[in-house]
Order: C-alpha cells, then structure tokens, then sequence
C-alpha cells in the first residue's frame, strides 16, 4: 500500500473542501490493496454542522455502506490528525488503521486561536490508546506535513 500516494489524494480532497466553500480538511478509506473505496471532505460550512468534520462524514458513510470485516481491514487517511470526535468515531466503526498527513500540534501552531478552529490537545493515539479493542487501531503519522500544510497557509487569516 503506498501511504504516501494516498495521503496526496487525502491532501487534494482538503482542497475540493476549500473550494467547496469549507475548511481544509479531507480524507478516504482504501482497502488493504490500496483500493480508494470511499472519500469525504469537511462540510463544516456549507452544511452548518459542526460534526461535518471530514473523517466523521467518511466514517458514517463507510458504516452505512461496508461490512464490519471490511471496515477493519481498511486504512482511514487523512490530510490532518483526526480529532478527539473523529478518532472516537473511527475507533467505534471498528476501522483497523489510521495514516494522517499533519499532526494536530502542526495545525495548531498555523491556526494560533483562531475562532474557526479551536483545536483540542489531545493526539489521536491518546484517544485510542484509552480503548478496549482487543485489535488496536494502528496508528501511521504524521507524515508529508509539509504538503498538507498547503491548503492551510493563509486560509486561517
């Protein structure tokens, strides 16, 4: 599976999310193959909903629509690390990998406090670590930091 190859296509699905008038953030489920089985963006704006954060849309997409065997055979990839919501969300859809671009500390020092996206200090691997999945999500990142911050240098103003 090349993780560096998805996390680009993660990345360019952020920016889909800033043109479609939402912040940058995206992400895809690919099989063990490295098949892109699904993808989501951001929908925080443009749907008024706070939880339209894009790893939460991907994961009540992927549990609608694939078997648990499926979704824990999968790899969940990111253009940022997942947030406390998201990561709690990936974990009780039971997905079996996470692979992230830009660490939250990364998003954090770019956006400062900005009132669009306070972020919370608690790493995704914090999250799941707190868990009791006989399987523990495996968890990849941060990697290409560089390339994710791109769509974030001077959307935060």
């Amino acid at each position: 599976m090349d993780d560096t190859g998805l996390l680009r296509h993660a990345i360019a699905i952020s920016a889909d999310a800033v043109a479609h008038g939402n912040h940058p953030f995206g992400a895809l489920l690919a099989s063990p193959s490295g098949e892109v089985l699904l993808t989501a963006e951001n929908t925080v704006v443009t749907e008024r909903d706070v939880t339209g954060h894009a790893e939460t849309n991907l994961v009540r997409l992927a549990s609608r629509t694939l078997a648990p065997a499926d979704l824990a055979a999968a790899s969940l990839y990111t253009s940022c690390e997942p947030c406390a919501m998201c990561t709690g969300a990936l974990y009780w859809a039971g997905i079996g990998r996470l692979v992230f671009a830009m660490s939250e500390a990364d998003l954090r020092e770019m956006t400062g406090a900005h009132p669009d996206n306070p972020t919370l200090a608690l790493p995704c691997r914090d999250v799941l670590a707190a868990g009791s999945r006989r399987t523990p999500v495996e968890v990849v990142g941060p990697l290409i930091a560089d390339e994710a911050t791109v769509h974030h240098a001077g959307f935060w103003g």
